[in-house]
């Protein structure tokens, strides 16, 4: 059954923006011409592929199929294209990049910036979104997460600070009027400000020290899924309603400024920072393979 590759291109736009009228800002096709092109295919195959309302869209059973197969195959497609048109001295095509909120705010700002100089050809699409996915089933060319999430026949390359901290930080008006706490448990009696993923669960406070792990999982005033909503979380403590638990690279600036102060420090080790991966099932278009060897310039493994 021949199918027009653009209206296959235009189901994908569509669900991955979740709407029309989003992917028609993102792609710059307009809004009735995507409308046309997924009921075209949805004429051509002879099912329904997504349910319709005024203000959103979501995948019918079978379009969630679809989907889960078409993205990655159209992935492919599209690197082979940037393999054909690339010049070995200008790289060009798309680089998709699906990354955590902390990475977007502190790791991606002193990266992109140089390398887009560097590299006018290339365009990068970031999505932010905490959860762990898998990257070619999202659409994503490379993911950047922390090596406890990374999937197996994946190569990692470090990119971003080799070592961060979660810290534990209120403001001088919080600590002053409740307290402020010696030991991680004493945490379940203070008012927390907490992040929740996009599955629902709450992330736990993990502490360490001399070898003794405590993981917690306290209450407070403000619950948040992670993203652009930590900035909430951060002005919220600020404001002296809770304490925060946030990368330290978060936090810096309002702990140099004096509008927090950390508590716990020495209960919060170390750990690796995160890592670029990408699968080694696959060859790597000219993009993502000049982001590759960028961040390899910059943060070498050895």
């Amino acid at each position: 059954m021949p199918l027009e590759l653009d209206d296959l291109s235009a189901f994908i736009a569509v669900t991955r923006a979740g709407g029309f009228r989003e992917a028609s800002r993102v792609s710059g096709s307009s809004a009735s011409g995507l409308s046309d092109a997924v009921r075209r295919l949805e004429t051509r195959l002879g099912t329904r592929l997504l349910h319709r309302s005024t203000r959103s869209i979501s995948l019918t059973e079978t379009g969630v199929r679809l989907f889960e197969r078409l993205s990655p195959a159209l992935a492919e497609i599209s690197a082979a294209l940037d393999t054909v048109h690339a010049q070995t001295d200008q790289p060009a095509g798309t680089i998709r990049l699906n990354v955590p909120a902390n990475v977007a705010r502190t790791v991606l700002p002193g990266i992109l910036s140089p390398f887009l100089i560097a590299h006018p050809h290339i365009r990068v699409e970031v999505t932010v979104e905490d959860s762990f996915v898998d990257i070619l089933a999202s659409g994503a060319d490379a993911g950047i997460r922390y090596e406890e999430k990374l999937e197996q026949d994946m190569i990692a390359v470090p990119i971003g600070p080799r070592s961060q901290r979660l810290l534990v930080a209120a403001a001088p008006s919080y600590l002053s009027a409740k307290g402020r706490p010696q030991h991680p448990g004493e945490l379940l009696e203070h008012a927390c400000l907490r992040l929740r993923f996009s599955g629902g669960a709450s992330a736990v406070w993990e502490f360490e020290k001399n070898g003794e792990i405590i993981r917690l999982d306290p209450s407070g005033p403000l619950l948040v899924q992670p993203g652009l909503a930590c900035d909430l979380l951060l002005e919220t403590a600020i404001a002296g309603l809770g304490i925060v638990c946030l990368f330290e690279d978060w936090l810096t600036p309002h702990i140099r400024n004096g509008a927090l102060e950390t508590v716990l420090e020495d209960w919060s080790p170390p750990f690796s920072g995160p890592m670029l991966y990408y699968s080694g099932r696959r060859q790597l278009p000219p993009a993502l393979r000049a982001f590759v060897d960028f961040i390899r310039s910059r943060y070498p493994s050895g």
